[in-house]
């Protein structure tokens, strides 16, 4: 079982995330974009699944995508493996959104600003995925 996690940022180094109500949640939560690796027919691998699922949710191409590293979700409960896959060189090529009964949201915030962001939609009572937090690592030094 798999699923892949984007690390997206733009030329002019904004982060790409995504915003989208959970309902076992109960509230919106602000994620990387992120879906199942072998979602369509044919089982796609990592680095397909991540260029199919940007596009989904963000309405972004990715010119380059590279796996920077595959660990547990959670080693304790289940098998899952989520890969981190680093896309670079992004276009806008479709209004994102999802699919289906999706509604997500996409965000592009300036690098720099990214975590001061984050903590004020937690303080306005939305949730941050952790995972983004290890995104802004990746992204801040793309020599890792």
């Amino acid at each position: 079982t798999g699923a892949v996690v984007i690390i997206a940022t733009t030329d002019d180094d904004r982060i790409v995330l995504v915003e989208q109500f959970r309902t076992p949640l109960g509230k919106s939560v602000i994620e990387l974009p992120a879906g199942l690796v072998g979602d369509e027919a044919g089982q796609d691998d990592a680095l397909t699944a991540a260029r199919r699922e940007l596009l989904e949710e963000t309405g972004y191409r990715a010119e380059s995508v590279e796996i920077v590293m595959e660990g547990p979700t959670s080693a304790g409960l289940s098998d899952e493996v989520v890969t981190l896959v680093r896309a670079r060189g992004l276009t806008k090529a479709a209004d994102g959104g999802g699919v289906g009964h999706e509604e997500i949201t996409a965000h592009t915030i300036p690098l720099p600003q990214a975590e001061p962001w984050l903590f004020a939609r937690m303080r306005e009572g939305v949730a941050v995925d952790p995972k983004v937090f290890a995104g802004l690592y990746f992204a801040a030094d793309d020599r890792r």
